[in-house]
């Protein structure tokens, strides 16, 4: 059987491959489009879209709880459809879904497969009884939740970020192994929905890579939602107790099992990279599966790109874009964009989010900086305030030779939009006095940036 030839072929339908399979076909290329499940990837079916629409759910009815805090009557008590309330996250994950594959089957050029994608070699792959080959080969093929073999975890149901989203029914307590972003944002909404939620985290904070008053905020946030918060769990182990799950923990303090009728396991992700082939195809990978890759997501193999989480260089929607930006103004433009100059930013969408940029404080004094440090409680936030929503901290990271902007974090009511004044000013190569000295609209959270900016101090050496 003869091979189909195409002048590039794109694996996986995430956030990186449908814009670069639909560019290159726009820009005169003949293009195979391989997708074996849901097109969309993680972000569409189990990431940003669904977890957002419940994050949406979960804060009206945070809010309707609090109405009379802003002087608003109820009738009743405010309860929860949670039937209804996953019906509007599928109806919103559906049309994000079926506009991905629309757009791949409607573009000239873009042929679309449906199948597991195999290497025969650097230049072809098998999808079912098809033979395709071309020069060059784009792969963003994703990741996947990590189950750890933890004591007892094959004796239990144990839930991940794809199956809680299969849920009929509510959890009567759910217990969320890891306290880190993705679990922090299903402990809360689920909360919120009306379950007792506790997390369970192996460190002595959560959110193991921000700044520990930014990480001890998050705490705050949640417990002050009747959220139960074990640190310092050096074991974790399972057991079945009638329908429900037993889980043991041995921490600072000690305490009897936990008795949940849910357990979500939230302790990382792994690349989908174990049955593609590459092997196959010469396409190296580190230690934990990663596609190894250059500055410009070029592989070991030649001709070969990765692309998305996949390949190490991040996990959020916006590096698996800005991969294709990269790889596509590279190919098709003649640019020399890397993947080395951009800024790392992300948010924690718990409720207030985290909006994050550049380095924490404790990363920038690891890297040798003579640090200034920002701060302002939400709680002197006009903007915050007046929202009834006065949780969390701004937080700048300055160095203190160059002024130059080396980070931040705001978590508070708007901080997933507000950091990107900040992002913004860094990419420009602008300082802080600069951010000091731009004029911001009242009243906003973005407004106190050039208040932080101008009120720095020294950084506590024994702080962060």
């Amino acid at each position: 059987m003869s091979a189909r030839r195409f002048d590039a072929i794109v694996v996986g339908a995430g956030q990186a491959g449908p814009p670069l399979a639909m560019r290159l076909a726009k820009a005169g290329r003949q293009v195979a489009m391989i997708e074996r499940s849901h097109f969309g990837g993680t972000c569409v079916n189990t990431g940003c879209t669904p977890t957002k629409a419940l994050v949406a759910s979960a804060h009206a009815a945070h809010l309707a709880r609090r109405a009379a805090d802003y002087g608003v009557t109820l009738g009743g008590a405010v309860g929860i459809n949670f039937t209804a309330v996953m019906a509007r996250k599928d109806r919103i994950l559906l049309d994000s879904r079926n506009g991905v594959e629309k757009g791949l089957r409607d573009t000239e050029g873009c042929t679309v497969y449906e199948g597991h994608a195999r290497f025969e070699s650097a230049t072809e792959l098998r999808v079912g009884d098809a033979l395709l080959t071309a020069p060059r080969v784009f792969l963003d093929v994703g990741a996947r939740a990590t189950m750890p073999d933890m004591p007892g975890a094959d004796t239990v149901r144990l839930l991940t970020n794809v199956s809680i989203l299969q849920l009929t029914e509510l959890p009567r307590h759910l217990v969320v192994i890891g306290g880190s972003y993705i679990g922090l944002e299903f402990a809360q909404m689920f909360r919120r929905f009306g379950a007792e939620v506790t997390v369970i985290e192996r460190g002595k904070h959560l959110v193991a890579r921000e700044d520990v008053e930014v990480a001890d905020a998050i705490r705050e946030i949640l417990e002050a939602e009747g959220i139960t918060v074990r640190l310092g769990v050096e074991c974790t182990t399972f057991r079945p107790q009638g329908d429900d799950i037993a889980v043991g923990v041995e921490c600072e303090g000690g305490g009897p099992d936990i008795v949940a009728s849910h357990v979500l396991m939230a302790v990382g992700r792994r690349p989908n990279t174990d049955d593609l082939g590459v092997e196959t195809a010469g396409i190296e990978l580190d230690e934990k599966g990663y596609i190894r890759v250059d500055d410009q997501l070029r592989t070991t193999a030649s001709g070969v790109w990765a692309l998305g989480d996949c390949n190490g260089e991040g996990a959020f929607t916006h590096t698996a874009y800005n991969d294709y930006e990269i790889v596509a103004d590279n190919l098709l433009d003649g640019a020399s964009r890397r993947v080395s100059d951009r800024i790392e930013t992300y948010a924690l969408y718990i409720d207030p989010p985290l909006g994050r940029a550049g380095m924490t404080e404790a990363q920038a004094k690891k890297a040798g900086h003579a640090v200034k440090i920002g701060r302002r409680p939400m709680t002197k936030v006009s903007r915050a305030k007046e929202k009834g929503e006065t949780q969390g901290l701004m937080k700048l990271v300055v160095d203190a030779k160059s002024d130059a902007i080396l980070g931040a974090a705001i978590l508070g009511v708007g901080g997933d939009e507000a950091i990107h004044a900040v992002l913004d000013t860094m990419a420009a190569g602008r300082t802080a006095t600069d951010l000091q000295h731009t004029m911001h609209i009242h009243p906003t959270v973005a407004e106190l940036l050039p208040t932080v900016a101008g009120d720095l101090e020294p950084a506590d050496p024994n702080g962060a």
